[in-house]
């Protein structure tokens, strides 16, 4: 309902009418909309309710393990790909409220905090497996991860470019490779 109407349009009555339970139930379990939307969310960008921290699941482990660096960077994307494919909107929905709610202007800037940290881990990760380029200072590489990672890119892709999530995870190694990974010079023949 926060994709279809955005949060405006989304009310906890319709909310809780969808879900076959009483508005009272939806209050008692997340007492705001703003908290239902952050629980949606968490949910959404994970796949699963479990009480696990994204950089706690078993893709970090996958891509620190990983061989080289379009290994890693294809492990990442698959996960952002997955997570943005199931989050994207109610994270739009967020941003879009923000500007007249204090709670939704509270969870986004957490949101925007938590993209952060991921993308400082993958940038760590990366680094790990190939030369960064050497213009790039840390936060720069970061950064550039950050808004490769960013929910309205992500959706004007694939809704209104109409590309795939699998296209989009392909976009995404490909551009953060060519962006972050040093050239390496042709080897001689």
């Amino acid at each position: 309902m926060f994709v279809a109407g955005g949060y405006a349009g989304a009310t906890i009555r319709a909310i809780a009418a969808e879900a076959g339970v009483s508005v009272p139930t939806v209050e008692l379990l997340f007492a705001t909309k703003a908290r239902l939307l952050k629980a949606a969310i968490d949910v959404a960008i994970v796949g699963d309710d479990e009480a696990v921290a994204v950089l706690d699941r078993s893709w970090t482990s996958a891509a620190i393990a990983s061989a080289s660096a379009d290994e890693f960077l294809s492990i990442v994307a698959r996960t952002i790909g997955a997570a943005q494919a199931r989050s994207a909107g109610l994270v739009l929905a967020v941003f879009e409220g923000s500007s007249k709610d204090p709670e939704l202007a509270e969870l986004t800037e957490q949101m925007i905090r938590q993209r952060a940290i991921t993308a400082e881990w993958i940038v760590d990760g990366l680094a790990g497996k190939a030369d960064l380029r050497e213009e790039l200072t840390r936060q720069d590489a970061a950064d550039t991860v950050w808004l490769l990672m960013e929910p309205a890119v992500f959706d004007r892709l694939v809704r209104h470019r109409h590309w795939t999530v699998d296209r989009y995870q392909d976009w995404f190694a490909r551009t953060a490779r060519r962006l972050l990974v040093a050239d390496t010079p042709p080897s001689a023949s």
